[in-house]
């Protein structure tokens, strides 16, 4: 059977194996993100966002399900608003992956979180697609129809807006299969593929931070006229340090 969307292929057992992998990684990805608003882009049926304690979530797309309607490149959302921003496999399967990636650094806070999942080319898996693309010229079935994009690349993209990466892993290194026997027959791929050939997995899911260069905390001017008064000496004042975040905890495997 075909797959017409990204979420019918995810009810077959190929798809179930990556989406319980990618919910996995997306549930320790965001579980240690603050703030006030998060918003989730595309693929409304499932909740990316479950593990992350922000109290205004909203989902946005053109799908059923969703809380908000928009285009992801053009989203109707306040500059500097949002706190957390998760993309599950949107810029792979749009033309304007660009403008959604400008789009999420523009609606992201200071210091906001955005957290990416996408296909990996340089596997079996991006070999099966670029076969499928190339038979039948960009077309065919999810999620063998999407432009997979590297980590690399990806890494360079975010750079140019100004994120900076804090996390991520690769996973999912069983052959794309689409049978649930031969997924089982091959399962011990996966532990030999995290050891051998890591950045060879299926899928990977990212997140980086949007880091603002020359930003400091403005503090109220009564605190400052009362430091001056106590102070009997100028002394150096230390430049504001920011330390990276360390990377979310690994989970299990694809299984």
């Amino acid at each position: 059977m075909l797959s017409s969307s990204l979420h019918d292929w995810f009810e077959t057992p190929g798809g179930r194996r990556v989406l319980d992998w990618e919910l996995a990684q997306f549930d320790s990805a965001v579980d240690d993100v603050f703030g006030f608003n998060a918003v989730q882009v595309g693929l409304a049926k499932v909740d990316f966002l479950r593990e992350n304690r922000i109290a205004f979530k909203t989902r946005v797309g053109v799908d059923s399900g969703v809380s908000l309607i928009a285009d992801s490149w053009n989203l109707p959302l306040a500059t500097q608003s949002i706190d957390l921003v998760v993309l599950p496999h949107v810029l792979e399967f749009s033309p304007h992956a660009h403008h959604i990636l400008r789009e999420a650094a523009r609606v992201l806070m200071p210091e906001g979180s955005i957290v990416i999942s996408g296909f990996n080319p340089l596997s079996l898996w991006g070999a099966r697609s670029a076969l499928t693309r190339a038979v039948r010229r960009g077309g065919g079935e999810y999620p063998w129809r999407g432009k997979f994009i590297g980590l690399l690349r990806m890494k360079d993209w975010l750079a140019l807006l100004g994120f900076e990466l804090n996390g991520g892993r690769f996973g999912c290194y069983v052959p794309p299969f689409s049978q649930a026997r031969w997924l089982e027959r091959f399962a011990f791929m996966e532990r030999a593929g995290e050891r051998w050939w890591p950045i060879a997995g299926g899928v990977y899911v990212v997140r980086a931070v949007k880091r603002t260069l020359g930003m400091r905390l403005v503090t109220p001017s009564w605190r400052e006229r009362r430091v001056k008064e106590a102070a009997l000496v100028q002394v150096a004042r230390k430049g504001n340090v920011i330390h990276a975040r360390p990377s979310y905890e690994r989970q299990p495997q694809c299984r």
